[in-house]
């Protein structure tokens, strides 16, 4: 095999957060991973974003899988190998947050008090009787810290939520209630969204002048273009494709 472990074709892997932590003891990469089912493909994908980010950044990576119900969270705990069975290479042993290890917190001054413990509590309970009374508490609860980190913390609940009937709740709540960050937080929504609108349709006129000169794009320049939110750097590679003859050149 060759030993050259380049990976010259962009494949896209993408964890759901991604947190960097600063402290005295020293820095500290976090991943949160939401789980709804069990799902063998992720010991790879999982080993991949460890070992990417710990040679990428040079320190300590923790995986946190965060699971919607306990058959899940079960599955998730069980040590993962990769080499021999008998002797692995690499095991990963996540921390697990599940409906058993974490309290359904329906309390406001619980809530307040810990607003990321109501976090965890609302995507681990998702699929409860009790979400509804949670994630009241949770929207209650955002209330009392700043906008910015509600803001955050609204939008990684509804990813964390997944596809579920949570998921659809919260957004009702959060547009049917009236807290002081949501309207910042809507607004930032709206904004991130325009410009994501605005950098795709710079992508696909590129990707037309291209075709139309008869330059051949290849499906990775194809994913890095339409992979682009950077505006101005669209506008450069599109003030370029008047010009080239390969797509590469885009790129140089």
């Amino acid at each position: 095999m060759d030993t050259d472990l380049t990976e010259l074709e962009p494949v896209a892997r993408r964890a759901d957060t991604l947190l960097y932590l600063e402290s005295e003891q020293g820095d500290h990469v976090l991943v949160i991973e939401s789980q709804s089912h069990e799902d063998k493909d992720k010991s790879s994908s999982w080993a991949y974003y460890i070992g990417y980010l710990h040679a990428r950044h040079t320190c300590p990576v923790t995986l946190l899988v965060v699971c919607h119900d306990l058959a899940t969270a079960r599955w998730a705990r069980r040590p993962k190998g990769i080499g021999l069975e008998e002797r692995p290479s690499l095991v990963l042993h996540p921390i697990v947050l599940g409906p058993d290890n974490v309290p359904a917190v329906t309390d406001l001054a619980q809530a307040s008090e810990d607003v990321v413990l109501a976090v965890f509590s609302a995507l681990t309970h998702g699929r409860s009787a009790q979400v509804t009374a949670i994630l009241e508490v949770l929207a209650a609860a955002l209330d009392t810290v700043d906008t910015q980190t509600a803001g955050y913390f609204a939008e990684f609940t509804e990813v964390g939520l997944g596809d579920t009937d949570a998921r659809h709740l919260w957004r009702a709540l959060m547009s049917t209630k009236t807290y002081r960050y949501q309207s910042e937080y809507a607004q930032q929504i709206r904004a991130e969204g325009e410009a994501r609108g605005e950098a795709r349709g710079e992508a696909k006129a590129l990707l037309r002048v291209l075709h139309h000169r008869g330059v051949p794009v290849q499906p990775a320049v194809r994913e890095r273009i339409m992979g682009c939110s950077d505006t101005d750097l669209l506008e450069t590679w599109l003030d370029r494709a008047l010009n080239v003859t390969t797509a590469d050149e885009l790129f140089a």
